[in-house]
């Protein structure tokens, strides 16, 4: 990408994890998103409209749309100089260089048969099932529905308008505003308010019935302190075939005491709503996205193996979804993060202890190789069960260093001093140190070290 005048621009290089995907030239802070989709023909028009602002000079304007034909592009309602696609990259040359600080807007029209795009972790993104649609973008799989500055350290609001066939319901994040028949097709619009990175960014279609998994208390009931001016509990919901609803729900069961758990360990849950939604297909694994997650039918059971999974995927709505790494490499600061919250959960179930579950996931580590550095795993790994278990006992380390109350303390300020933004594991050990400071001779860095940075297995804590 070039710069006016020919000036280099100073800029954090690209993510070495996801080369040629995000931008630091500009920072977008909205994405309204109004999109035409048929279900039996896989078909989809689509139109972004994009606010954005310049972080440097700007001679062109690069975005990610992968596997999509775009139609037309605007820049500030005029048309650009020219516009061309390359590879996964959508780059566009306005009719005047950007200054630094520029606020500008992008309208692009676009359409296509969208697919998931393939890499180093399968295929992601758009995904059609036997009888709708699925999207995991996790974590380059948004620029196959969508342009986009695709990187988790650029998050921004989100709007959806989307027209599908009348039988089928529509599932984005964050809430539904409203939704509207006209013939055969219904048109559903969500806002996701928060700021959210474009990887958590989801459309399910499915023939989907949505009920309540609880009953949020009227208003007089408002507790203190929940962010939002949300009442207690969370509103959470099941969408699911009519033919898996029992299932559904009874597998969820003891999901609104994983959420009072949770509440109570890493403070209150940061967006205003919460929905599982239940494919129709069986999935190898279940799914997070902002303010919602995705199983299948096969994790609809009572067992510890797919009740864990429930707390994994709820976990992230904190860690992952409301706090973001700002690079992949920190990609423990999601993972790790979501199987400690496992291993509270099954202790505060009456399960094993996490001093149990801890003993279980050291003694299956010292049996695997050790030469993967946790803090920066590379991405062929960053999604390896190492990551996830040895993040979890750095964790756990950290909390048996602490003490229970100091340290669910600091989690709580954790989520809270970043709540809705970006975080990197420097952040979080000097908040350690500043919360934990009166332990004599604690170091968090001395703690946590060994078990991110070095790739032999510490001892058991």
């Amino acid at each position: 990408m070039g710069t006016a005048g020919g000036r280099p621009a100073s800029r954090p290089l690209p993510d070495p994890y996801t080369p040629g995907h995000g931008s630091a030239d500009y920072q977008v802070s909205r994405y309204e998103l109004y999109l035409d989709y048929r279900v039996a023909t896989n078909r989809l028009s689509g139109h972004a409209a994009i606010t954005a602002r310049s972080s440097t000079s700007m001679d062109t304007i690069t975005l990610n749309l992968s596997g999509l034909r775009v139609l037309k592009v605007q820049l500030d309602g005029r048309r650009v100089r020219r516009f061309s696609q390359r590879g996964n990259q959508l780059i566009i040359v306005p009719a005047d260089p950007l200054p630094t600080g520029t606020d500008f807007s992008l309208d692009i029209r676009y359409d296509g048969t969208p697919g998931p795009i393939t890499g180093d972790w399968g295929e992601v993104g758009w995904e059609e099932l036997t009888d709708g649609v699925l999207v995991a973008g996790q974590p380059t799989g948004a620029p196959s529905w969508f342009p986009c500055n695709d990187h988790p350290s650029q998050k921004a609001s989100f709007g959806y308008t989307i027209t599908t066939e009348a039988n089928y319901r529509v599932i984005c994040n964050g809430v539904l505003v409203s939704r509207h028949a006209k013939a055969s097709r219904q048109t559903w619009v969500f806002e996701q308010a928060e700021p959210m990175a474009t990887y958590l960014a989801t459309v399910q279609i499915g023939r989907y019935d949505l009920r309540p998994l609880n009953t949020p208390l009227p208003a007089s009931t408002h507790r203190a302190g929940v962010p939002d001016g949300r009442h207690d509990p969370v509103p959470q919901y099941v969408a699911a075939p009519p033919a898996l609803m029992a299932s559904a729900t009874a597998a969820l069961a003891r999901q609104g005491q994983m959420m009072e758990t949770f509440e109570t360990c890493f403070g209150p849950y940061p967006f205003a709503n919460y929905t599982v939604v239940v494919a129709d297909d069986a999935l190898e694994i279940p799914l997070e996205a902002q303010s919602l997650s995705v199983f299948g039918p096969n994790h609809l059971r009572q067992e510890w193996n797919e009740q864990r999974l429930i707390a994994h995927e709820l976990a992230h709505q904190w860690f992952g979804n409301s706090l973001t790494a700002s690079t992949w490499a920190d990609i423990w600061l999601h993972e790790g993060f979501a199987c400690y919250a496992e291993w509270i959960w099954s202790e505060a179930s009456g399960n094993l202890s996490a001093q149990d579950r801890a003993r279980a996931a050291w003694q299956g580590l010292s049996d695997q190789a050790q030469d993967l550095v946790v803090g920066d795993p590379s991405p062929e790994l960053m999604f390896d069960d190492r990551v996830y278990k040895r993040g979890a006992l750095a964790l756990h380390a950290l909390r048996l260093a602490a003490g229970d109350v100091l340290f669910f303390e600091f989690l709580r300020k954790w989520t809270d001093s970043y709540r809705h933004g970006g975080v990197t594991t420097a952040k979080f050990v000097d908040l350690a140190d500043r919360s934990c400071g009166g332990i004599a001779g604690f170091s968090a860095s001395a703690i946590l070290m060994p078990w991110l940075y070095r790739t032999v297995l510490p001892p058991l804590p």
